[in-house]
C-alpha cells in the first residue's frame, strides 16, 4: 500500500493514510475505566492522533446496579454514576486537549462494558481504531481484550491496537 505523503513531500494537509480515510476523520477510541493501564492507552492514542492529524474519542460505560424493588435507591445511584462518568470524562478530556490541542469526542453509554462497546462500534462507523492497553496483573490482558481477541473478534470492523500496559511514558512516546 502507498503511504500518505507528508507536507514536506508535497502532500496536502488532508493527505489520506493507508486506510483511505482523510487523516482528520481518523478517530482513536479509548475506553475509559479505572485500570492503571488505561492511561497508557490514552497517551498512545493522543500521540497517534497528533502524528496522523486524527482525533481522540473517550468512551465511558455506566454499568447498571441491580436493586430490583429499591427503585428510588437505584435511581439515585444511577444519577451518581452518571455524574462520576461526566467528571471522569472531563478529567481525561483535559488531558487529551493538553496533548492534542483538540477537544475529544465524548461518549457515554449504559450497560455491560463489553456489550456497550460492541454496540458503539456498530453504531459509529466513524471510529477508525480502538486503542486498549493490556493489563499487567495476574488477571491477564483484561476482559475487553480477552473478549475482542476471542469470542467476539468477528464483530470488530476496524483495527484494534493493544498497547502493553507496562510501558513508561517515554516508551509510549518512542513508539509514536
Amino acid at each position: 500500500m502507498a503511504r500518505a505523503k507528508s507536507k514536506d513531500e508535497g502532500g496536502a494537509d488532508n493527505a489520506k493514510p493507508d486506510d483511505g480515510k482523510p487523516a482528520a476523520d481518523r478517530i482513536f477510541l479509548v475506553v475509559v475505566d479505572e485500570s492503571e493501564e488505561m492511561g497508557i492507552a490514552l497517551r498512545f492514542a493522543c500521540r497517534r492522533a497528533v502524528a496522523t492529524g486524527g482525533r481522540v474519542a473517550l468512551f465511558y460505560v455506566v454499568e447498571p446496579a441491580d436493586f430490583g424493588h429499591w427503585m428510588a435507591v437505584e435511581d439515585l445511584m444511577e444519577k451518581e454514576r452518571r455524574m462520576v462518568a461526566e467528571e471522569t470524562l472531563t478529567k481525561y478530556s483535559d488531558i487529551v486537549t493538553e496533548f492534542t490541542n483538540e477537544l475529544p469526542v465524548l461518549l457515554i453509554r449504559e450497560g455491560n462494558r463489553r456489550d456497550a462497546l460492541l454496540q458503539l462500534l456498530e453504531d459509529e462507523p466513524g471510529i477508525s481504531i480502538l486503542v486498549l492497553a493490556s493489563g499487567v496483573g495476574k488477571g491477564g490482558p483484561g476482559p475487553l481484550i480477552q473478549a475482542l481477541t476471542g469470542k467476539f473478534y468477528k464483530r470488530l470492523r476496524m483495527p484494534m491496537t493493544i498497547v502493553p500496559g507496562n510501558l513508561s511514558d517515554e516508551e509510549v512516546d518512542a513508539l509514536t
